[in-house]
């Protein structure tokens, strides 16, 4: 006999704030402007970070750019682009739902 599975649809995460998303984007900044320590703290901040994305955005779209915020944050000298801001818009506007 051939079971069922039934699928839950779990409700859309509704969009944070865009002081929220700033926020997260100014400590993120923070980081990078303490001169000797600010790519040593991202070792700590880069998986928080992506964490952080995940559990805001939700979904696909959270899953896929918490990997994508991850590496904005790893990486050397691209701690300036505001990936919670450009995201808060991206959701709003083109990837509603």
């Amino acid at each position: 006999m051939k079971m069922m599975q039934t699928q839950t649809l779990q409700p859309a995460k509704p969009l944070p704030s865009l002081s929220f998303c700033i926020i997260m984007d100014l400590i993120g900044y923070a980081s990078f402007s303490i001169p000797l320590i600010g790519e040593f703290s991202d070792v700590i901040w880069a998986p928080l970070s992506g964490f952080i994305f995940l559990q805001t955005f939700g979904g696909r779209f959270g899953r896929i750019g918490s990997v994508l915020n991850f590496l904005e944050e790893a990486l050397p000298f691209t701690d300036v682009i505001p990936s919670f801001t450009i995201s808060y818009f991206l959701k709003k506007h083109f990837f509603k739902g």
